[in-house]
């Protein structure tokens, strides 16, 4: 009598975690190496839907160059001239350089980006505060255009080649020909030409979109309108489409216009990317520097929904499938 029981070993009472790999899994324990290859799957499969917005883009943003007449009207314009033109291999021209474009630029920015934001999250798990996650988006941006330049060359010139006269046209196979003659016609350092305007481009690009994607994501779960799920991942990177759009279009205009220049007679088109900028603006106008804003959101809105949708869920799959953690946890 008096004596305490002693618990059954059916006590509900929660046992201690007898060692560290019993804790819950969280994005993490995701190898840099897999973020880096999740990336670039995510942006290579993307590229397969929205690589014809592309070519409507930067044939609309070369449309009426030194003050011509305009070769499309609208977007819708541009696909079905292109399309009558030149058929199904016109809209989808270039589709080698722009996978190998996201195979670059797309795996390094997002993978160097997804590693810099686990190695800056604030102790609870949020992500790091908006000019931290600024920064690492201008960080990273920089870096990957860095490698993925030559690939935008080739991606360049290849989606603009069908509105060219047949006798001026470069008629690359592909991107590695594209590559290999352009350094045997021009120089090993040809294949950066517009590298400065390009960096430029991709640091606005990612400073705009990854921290954006990130903060809205954060605010809509906080403010209890969404929860974790595709809803939430469409919603968030179309915030992130918008402001990135309106930010980088203009720097997007001169880097197409310097890439795809020719020598004419022995001289450069431009003397330089503030050359292709003044004669822009004088002219053709300062609303030119938004020149094609339909198809330049149609392809980066779509991508980047694309894009953030497929990183979540080829996240997703990698914890569940290979961690086997079954608790959600994303790594933007």
């Amino acid at each position: 009598m008096g004596a305490k029981s002693i618990p059954s070993s059916n006590s509900n009472v929660p046992k201690p975690l007898s060692s560290t790999s019993d804790a819950p899994k969280t994005a993490a324990n995701t190898p840099n190496a897999i973020k880096f290859l999740i990336g670039g799957v995510a942006g290579m499969t993307t590229t397969l839907f929205v690589h014809p917005m592309d070519v409507v883009k930067n044939r609309m943003q070369m449309s009426g160059v030194g003050g011509g007449a305009k070769e499309y009207r609208t977007s819708f314009h541009a696909l079905t001239q292109i399309f009558g033109k030149e058929g199904f291999r016109g809209i989808y021209s270039g589709l080698s350089a722009g996978l190998l474009r996201q195979a670059t630029y797309t795996t390094a920015r997002l993978g160097i980006y997804q590693t810099l934001l686990e190695r800056f999250r604030q102790p609870d798990g949020r992500p790091p505060t908006f000019v931290v996650n600024l920064l690492l988006g201008v960080a990273s941006g920089g870096l990957g255009s860095f490698i993925g330049t030559p690939a935008e060359v080739a991606l360049i010139r290849m989606t603009l080649d069908g509105r060219l006269p047949a006798a001026e046209r470069r008629n690359y196979a592909h991107v590695f020909d594209a590559l290999v003659r352009i350094i045997r016609e021009e120089g090993l350092l040809k294949l950066w030409r517009g590298a400065i305007p390009t960096a430029t481009r991709a640091m606005i690009v990612n400073a705009a979109q990854m921290p954006t994607y990130s903060q809205a994501k954060q605010a809509l779960i906080s403010s209890g309108l969404m929860q974790q799920g595709f809803p939430l991942h469409a919603v968030s990177s179309l915030i992130a489409a918008l402001v990135t759009t309106a930010v980088s279009l203009p720097v997007d205009i001169v880097k197409t216009r310097y890439q795809n220049m020719k020598v004419i007679q022995g001289k450069p088109e431009y003397s330089s990317i503030l050359n292709v900028f003044q004669r822009i603006l004088r002219q053709e106008g300062i609303f030119s520097f938004w020149k094609g804003f339909t198809p330049y959101f149609s392809r980066l809105g779509p991508h980047t929904i694309l894009t953030f949708i497929f990183i979540e869920q080829l996240n997703i799959q990698y914890q569940r499938r290979v961690l086997k953690n079954e608790v959600y946890s994303s790594t933007l």
